[in-house]
This record gives structure tokens, C-alpha cells and sequence, in this order.
């Protein structure tokens, strides 16, 4: 186990490109997992989203990012024209407002 994690802690302190890609695969168990079209129809849009800008990460080897483009084409066709109007109007930022208070 990493020295940095302590059972009590809810943060993971991995590089942004690692984050991004567990996120990403959660989107995708996620999107198996769902009946509800509108709900999959947004993580498509936000897992095409993550598989772009992952693929377009320095960090990552030119292999790697051809493998995750190839991966985002696959993904691009599950989606309809305006899941990627919404995914282009909102790349790179919050997909939904915050809510007006917590309680």
C-alpha cells in the first residue's frame, strides 16, 4: 500500500492523467450499468470528453495516445449529435451547475 494513503483518507494523490483515466473507466462501468438514456447518452459525451484530452496528454507515450484516440472514435459512434453539442460546449468545463446550497 502507498505511504502516502492512510485508511481514513478520501483523497488519492495520483498524476491528473491517472485521475482522468479512472474516471474515465468509472464513466464507462457506469454507462454498462444504466437503463436511463439521458444518463448514458451524457457520459458518453463526458467519456469521449476524457478519452480526448487524454489522448492529447504529453505524458503519455505516442502508443498510448494512439490506442486512447482509437479508443474515443469506438466511443463517438455510442453518442448522438447533441450529446457532442453539449460535449463541445462544455469541454473542459462543469457539465452541470452547482447546487444552490448543502445541507
Amino acid at each position: 500500500m502507498p505511504t502516502h494513503w492512510k485508511p481514513q483518507d478520501e483523497e488519492y494523490l495520483i498524476p491528473t492523467a491517472e485521475a482522468l483515466m479512472a474516471s474515465t473507466m468509472a464513466l464507462m462501468t457506469g454507462h454498462v450499468q444504466t437503463a436511463c438514456p439521458e444518463h448514458r447518452e451524457a457520459m458518453v459525451a463526458k467519456i469521449v470528453s476524457n478519452l480526448t484530452r487524454l489522448s492529447a496528454d504529453p505524458l503519455l507515450s505516442p502508443g498510448f495516445q494512439t490506442l486512447l484516440w482509437s479508443l474515443r472514435q469506438r466511443w463517438s459512434h455510442q453518442g448522438s449529435p447533441a450529446t457532442w453539442a453539449r460535449a463541445a460546449a462544455a469541454d473542459g468545463g462543469f457539465w452541470h451547475a452547482s447546487p444552490e446550497a448543502i445541507q
